[in-house]
């Protein structure tokens, strides 16, 4: 009865360890619906033309409201991201439309062009300035928006996405969220300089519909659609809220394998070491 007791405890402190680390839910909103990636699952890796189609995006659309701060620019070049060409990634750097705030030789304050190892810098000059140009609202930074939201699958399907390893929420949501826009059911009233969205938290968002079909030239023959455009650019959220998923996935098999054989040396180990004490005692 003991055993069976501690058993359950520590199975009941398992679904509470899980339950507690999930992080912000972005509850009050319609369940968006599951979407297929590349990265998901033990064996998934990152699309690198998918993420390389995300930075298009968040290039050419996302920037111009939030910021990326704690993605730098050499990351576009390692591996497991979307490995840019170096060469490519300086030019980038170098033409970034926001200067970097530095101090010269002499101790001056100075401005200018990004270079590799620094991060993208904000084109606000603070939070209030953010606010000022958005009407009181702050555009949140990107770097890791896909691993800080999520939202709630309910029962069963928390349960079995335990055991399934399902990480994708955040992506899933954002999915979501930039095709959630729709006119507000009837009675339901919208601030103005406000948008519907069925599956934001309260349905009232003060981000104006971002994308379009067609807003965005692929130069690889995807489809530029709403739809295309919002799993890219989530695809590549992921990749910043998480470079090295790749490279943490091919060494968790390697560490399974190391543990597969070490386990197998044990017991064989025990069986050599026991077998005389068992001839002995029979």
């Amino acid at each position: 009865m003991t055993i069976k007791l501690r058993f359950v405890a520590s199975l009941a402190l398992v679904f509470g360890l899980a339950a507690a680390s999930v992080p912000a839910q972005a509850s009050g909103g319609d369940t968006p619906h599951l979407q297929s990636w590349s990265f998901a699952g033990p064996f998934g890796q990152y699309d690198k033309a998918q993420l390389r189609r995300g930075f298009q995006v968040f290039q050419n659309v996302c920037v111009s409201c939030h910021t990326l701060e704690k993605v730098a620019f050499r990351n576009f070049a390692q591996p497991g991201g979307p490995e840019l060409p170096l060469d490519e990634v300086r030019q980038l750097a170098a033409s970034w439309p926001v200067q970097v705030k530095d101090i010269n030789d002499k101790g001056d304050p100075i401005e200018r062009a990004p270079k590799l190892a620094d991060r993208i810098p904000s084109q606000y000059a603070n939070e209030a300035a953010a606010r000022i140009i958005h009407n009181g609202a702050l555009p949140p930074d990107l770097s890791v928006i896909a691993k800080a939201r999520t939202f709630q699958r309910g029962f069963p399907w928390w349960v079995t996405d335990i055991f399934t390893q399902y990480n994708e929420n955040g992506v899933d949501y954002i999915v979501a969220l930039l095709n959630g826009y729709e006119d507000p059911p009837e009675g339901f009233k919208v601030p103005d300089g406000s948008f519907y969205n069925k599956y934001f938290p309260g349905h009232i968002i003060g981000m104006t519909p971002p994308i379009a079909d067609g807003l965005v030239t692929y130069g690889d023959g995807t489809p530029e659609t709403q739809l295309q455009y919002s799993k890219d650019v989530a695809a590549f959220l992921m990749w910043a809220a998480e470079p090295t998923l790749d490279v943490r996935k091919r060494i968790g098999w390697w560490v399974l394998g190391f543990l597969v054989i070490f386990t197998g040396l044990l017991v064989a180990t025990k069986i050599v070491v026991w077998r005389p004490v068992k001839k002995g005692l029979a």
